[in-house]
């Protein structure tokens, strides 16, 4: 065990008074490295940590600001959806911006111009919606999907979104029916609860379902999603490679994001971003990032698949690969 390997001459650990496990998955704070001084905040919160919310058509966790208090600018959210299961309409004031960990999902919106945007997005593919632009999620691969979400406001909710189901909850059925121009039992059968993720019947086929959307008021001009998947990396060197996605390649996106492939003991080296802070999801493997907070504050922590890094703006640091087999590590980073 790695807490046995820092012990003071004659002690010995008392198993029962810690937990060991913990221990071992975070050597960089039970036995900082020499170089580590002050008392900087923590930067990592892992997504194992967060509530489960748990429904008919799959489950959701999220880490925000509330629980990762440095992190004001940003927060992210888990979201596994069975096939067939639909993440329902909504929208909300932040923007998101999401990266396909798994599976399949159909994505669905409508602009504030009334265009229709339907989509199919792979596993290492993404997609941005805008703040304000209503949107679904249906994971349609063959075990459905799981995806990472990202907003840009740290004191994001996931529960707290706009949602139809919700809101037409709240309006009488004549308005219901004068605003559709149809009879009130028309919504005789309408849900009485909120929806948030229910399980369904599989859609139609894409290209069937895009079609229809034309029909309407036209396609959106700047598509939502982007296949990361098949682009070729920016840069690529002899410690692993990145892929940059902003507004250069993805018009419609607020978020810079990086992700970052780096092969076993290999280092993101020494850096800082000058416009805004930095929001990391460990994908793949193990590492450890040191932060630089200025006045002789610098901190070093692990991180391992599922956990939340944070820095803030124009705070130094690096991302070294502790996975020391084969394996890759995988970081997506945005600013």
């Amino acid at each position: 065990r790695l807490v046995d390997e820092h012990l003071f001459t004659g002690e010995k650990f008392i198993d029962d008074l810690f937990n060991t496990v913990l221990d071992d998955q975070n050597p960089s704070s039970w036995h900082p490295p020499p170089t580590d001084h002050g008392s900087q905040p923590p930067f990592k919160y892992p997504f194992s940590f967060a509530k489960t919310g748990r429904f008919s058509g799959g489950w959701t966790r999220q880490v925000t600001v509330r629980d990762l208090p440095i992190a004001q600018a940003m927060a992210g959210v888990q979201m596994r959806l069975i096939k067939g299961g639909v993440r329902e309409l909504h929208w909300h004031v932040s923007a998101e911006w999401a990266y396909m960990i798994q599976g399949t999902c159909r994505i669905t919106a409508v602009d504030e111009h009334g265009r229709a945007f339907v989509e199919d997005v792979n596993e290492g593919d993404l997609w941005v919606f805008p703040g304000g632009i209503p949107h679904s999620i249906q994971g349609v691969g063959k075990d459905g999907c799981f995806f990472l979400l990202v907003f840009n406001d740290g004191n994001f909710n996931a529960y707290d979104t706009f949602m139809l189901t919700d809101w037409f909850q709240h309006i009488p059925l004549d308005i219901l029916a004068k605003n559709f121009g149809v009879p009130e039992s028309t919504f005789a059968n309408i849900t009485h609860k909120e929806m948030f993720i229910f399980a369904s019947q599989m859609p139609r086929g894409l290209q069937e379902e895009k079609t229809a959307a034309a029909k309407g008021t036209a396609y959106v001009p700047n598509p939502f999603s982007f296949f990361a998947s098949k682009m070729t990396p920016n840069v690529t060197r002899s410690g692993g490679r990145v892929k940059v996605i902003d507004k250069r390649n993805f018009p419609v996106t607020t978020m810079a994001a990086a992700i970052v492939t780096l092969k076993p003991c290999a280092l993101r080296e020494l850096h800082w971003h000058p416009n805004g802070p930095e929001w990391n999801y460990f994908l793949k493997g193990k590492a450890r990032m040191g932060v630089f907070a200025a006045s002789g504050q610098h901190r070093t922590m692990n991180f391992e698949e599922g956990d939340v890094g944070y820095i803030e703006q124009s705070a130094p640091h690096y991302i070294e690969n502790k996975t020391l087999s084969r394996g890759f590590n995988i970081v997506i980073k945005l600013v």
